[in-house]
């Protein structure tokens, strides 16, 4: 019997790209080059420059605006930024797996259904979509009213404006990120082998973690860098629902560019929060690897 390739194999016996192959490759290679290399390398040359008192950029060589990004003013902020970041992430998984994983089991025609449901928050403008949100959130809105018709309620409580409703806006905005790569997983998993499980004498609980979880895994850790690395740098949600009483690490970046015109500081904050989205890149790097 003839012995499936493994990866290694795969890797061995594969052939490097002819010149055919990297002339299909060029054009991405010059749009990364012009629209990521080089704004990124100016990013961080700007890091290490100067301002002046009009808000020009002086280019001399400062550690000033690194040593500002790691003050403790900062770092809380960065912090918090991770938080709300890690927490859109963790409730975008406990309820984009579930949906995600519904989804796969479907007939095929039933799912295309479903995906376009998940699909169609994406033909709206994202604007649009959060400001209907804080119609929603408001203290004469939807959900207030709605929970005094119930006599939840004997008055409007405060909603918008609130870490809650920040809270809110960013899963609404970035859980379809989550539940399409595990859809994409989820898809792939062979029933029968749950069905094996279960006849093993696994319980629920047991095929979830020892079967589904590692199989789906690569469409978890691809929606948790779709969601956590975002929602860090978020900015509009915040200014919106949260009435620019949450900053986040992004609404940090956009006042320093816009309004306090200091783009050395600006792009130290972004230098950092692009080694913030490497590191996290390369941790679900090596878990998967860990686990493959």
């Amino acid at each position: 019997m003839q012995a499936l390739p493994t990866a290694a194999s795969a890797r061995a016996h594969a052939r490097p790209p002819k010149v055919v192959g990297w002339l299909l490759l060029a054009p991405l290679l010059v749009w990364l080059a012009a629209f990521v290399v080089l704004p990124l390398l100016v990013l961080l040359v700007y890091s290490f420059c100067q301002r002046d008192d009009l808000g020009r950029v002086v280019f001399s060589f400062t550690w000033e605006n690194y040593e500002r990004v790691f003050s403790p003013l900062y770092l809380r902020i960065l912090g918090r930024s991770i938080g709300y970041a890690g927490l859109t992430t963790i409730i975008c998984l406990v309820i984009g797996f579930p949906v995600a994983w519904f989804i796969a089991r479907q007939t095929p025609a039933r799912r295309n259904r479903l995906l376009l449901l998940v699909m169609i928050p994406f033909w709206t403008n994202f604007l649009i979509r959060t400001y209907a949100w804080i119609v929603i959130l408001k203290g004469e809105g939807l959900l207030n009213a709605l929970l005094q018709y119930g006599r939840i309620i004997a008055e409007p409580i405060e909603l918008l404006y609130t870490p809650f409703a920040v809270l809110t806006g960013l899963v609404y905005a970035y859980l379809p990120f989550m539940i399409l790569p595990i859809y994409v997983s989820a898809e792939k998993v062979d029933g029968s082998l749950v069905e094996a499980a279960h006849d093993l004498g696994a319980g629920p609980l047991r095929a979830f973690s020892s079967v589904i979880i590692p199989l789906t895994q690569p469409g978890i850790l691809a929606g948790v860098l779709l969601v956590f690395v975002p929602a860090i740098g978020m900015f509009a949600i915040t200014d919106l629902m949260g009435g620019a009483q949450v900053p986040l690490i992004g609404n940090v970046i956009q006042n320093q560019f816009l309004r306090a015109r200091n783009w050395p500081f600006g792009a130290a904050l972004g230098v950092v929060f692009t080694l913030l989205f490497v590191v996290t890149y390369a941790l679900a790097q090596r878990r998967r690897r860990r686990h493959a």
